[in-house]
């Protein structure tokens, strides 16, 4: 069965999100942690992680107080990767998890993620139904003598830590140099460990836990990424490897220091993969470049797409693997991968694992292995407006002579190139895409789309 998105109030693609004090409040968290806790019941263990945001200490114990009020057990993991907690969820067999995070979002925000026992973000619809729980404060309060217990787990880190490192031969990396940027973020605290572990020869910079992310911002761009490559350089590194703000995404840089796309990384991975096992199926949102097909058809391997968003391709590929379809690899394009044989989410930790064994592997220099992919040329634009369901409604009307996908906004093909119109999930804006192999076919459509919707934006 096909996932569709559903609309929600409060959560978006990837949990609640906003500015701490703000839209982000401890009272906030608090109705969050007793509307999860009364849709599980009393007696039920949830596992409660967090970033290093300077918020997160004040949030994670109005979560801790809402879960231990309506009879819910506690085990406090502390700061830790979202994929980190997601595991342990699965390992500790816990009814939940709840991760306080803004993943990649500035310092100022926080937010919340809603984790299932079966270690994937909560669905839609369970969402939905916890939205109406806090709407209408129908919250369960436990009785004094029946009130949750709260516990630690001082091993969370290293149970992670040694289950990724399990899925790669012993010492794979020995002889490389990789350069971690974590960006002050909960992996300083994993991936370095992991690649040691591989047998690489680690160097790490930005590395204190810090929530107000003195050495960049929580999204990894090229800019932000200028030091990660300059020390990639200068100890002639195979590559670099950051993090985002929750560490469920890599981004990489070659051994050149060039800042490597989402869309190059997926295609690597999908490549590594597929050639392991033809045949799979490789499952990624819309939104992901035709590379990741293109290189997937080349060892004789499908693609599936879903809507835009990790827990959908998550899903997607567990509802595959139930119907006996041999899913592989999925993934996003934005440097969020999941590894099907670890776990259902996205996790930063086991992708630069796997980047380190791709590479020694291959034994060549990363930037060789990309001069082997296919080259596409994607265009991505974003503009404010409140009328993305307008723009998507007229859009399809202007591009009725194309095929269309309406699965996640509007996904058209006209000649060698496609587009996608989406509204956001999480801001007033809509999202442009355009890719072709041609950048000029690709650059038109782009000029083309966003001329016609001007009349629609702020």
């Amino acid at each position: 069965m096909e996932l569709t998105k559903l609309e929600k109030q409060y959560f978006g693609t990837n949990g609640v999100r906003g500015v701490t004090g703000i839209d982000m409040t401890p009272k906030l968290a608090l109705e969050i942690a007793e509307a999860f806790a009364t849709m599980l019941g009393p007696g039920k263990t949830v596992g409660l992680g967090r970033d290093t945001r300077t918020s997160g200490p004040a949030l994670a114990a109005a979560v801790r107080a809402g879960l231990l009020s309506c009879g819910c057990n506690v085990i406090d993991f502390d700061i830790v990767p979202t994929p980190c907690l997601q595991y342990l969820v699965l390992d500790h067999h816990l009814d939940g998890g709840v991760m306080i995070t803004a993943s990649h979002n500035p310092p100022e925000y926080n937010g919340i993620k809603i984790i299932e026992a079966d270690g994937t973000e909560m669905g839609d619809e369970r969402t939905i139904q916890l939205e109406q729980t806090m709407i209408h404060q129908k919250f369960v309060t436990a009785p004094w003598n029946k009130l949750g217990s709260a516990a630690s787990e001082p091993e969370a880190r290293e149970l992670y830590i040694s289950a990724i490192v399990a899925q790669f031969p012993k010492d794979c990396g020995r002889g490389l140099t990789v350069v971690v940027a974590p960006g002050n973020g909960p992996a300083s605290a994993t991936p370095p460990e992991i690649l040691r572990r591989l047998g690489a020869t680690v160097h790490v910079i930005n590395e204190p836990f810090d929530g107000t992310f003195p050495g960049r911002l929580p999204e990894p761009t090229a800019e932000g990424l200028a030091p990660l490559s300059a020390k990639v350089i200068e100890t002639r590194a195979a590559f670099g490897v950051a993090h985002d703000g929750d560490a469920d995404r890599a981004i990489f840089v070659d051994e050149q220091g060039r800042f490597m796309d989402g869309n190059i990384t997926l295609g690597l991975v999908t490549s590594y993969f597929c050639r392991k096992h033809p045949g799979g199926v490789v499952v990624t949102p819309v939104s992901t470049s035709g590379l990741v097909e293109a290189v997937a058809a080349s060892h004789g391997c499908t693609t599936s797409y879903t809507v835009v968003g990790s827990i959908y391709a998550a899903r997607t590929m567990r509802n595959l693997m139930k119907e006996g379809k041999p899913v592989i690899i999925g993934g996003e394009g934005n440097g969020g991968i999941i590894y099907p044989a670890h776990q259902f989410c996205r996790d930063g930790g086991m992708s630069a694992a796997t980047m380190l064994s791709l590479v020694a592997e291959r034994a060549v220099p990363l930037s060789a292995l990309i001069a082997e992919l296919p080259v596409f040329t994607m265009y991505q634009e974003k503009r404010k407006t409140s009328r993305a369901a307008e723009i998507t409604a007229h859009m399809k009307e202007y591009f009725n002579d194309c095929p269309i996908d309406a699965r996640d906004g509007i996904r058209i093909t006209r000649g060698g190139a496609w587009a996608l119109i989406r509204p956001s999930g999480t801001e007033p804006l809509v999202r442009v895409y355009t890719e072709s192999k041609d950048p000029a076919e690709a650059k038109q459509l782009m000029d083309e789309i966003l001329g016609e919707i001007s009349g629609y934006l702020e």
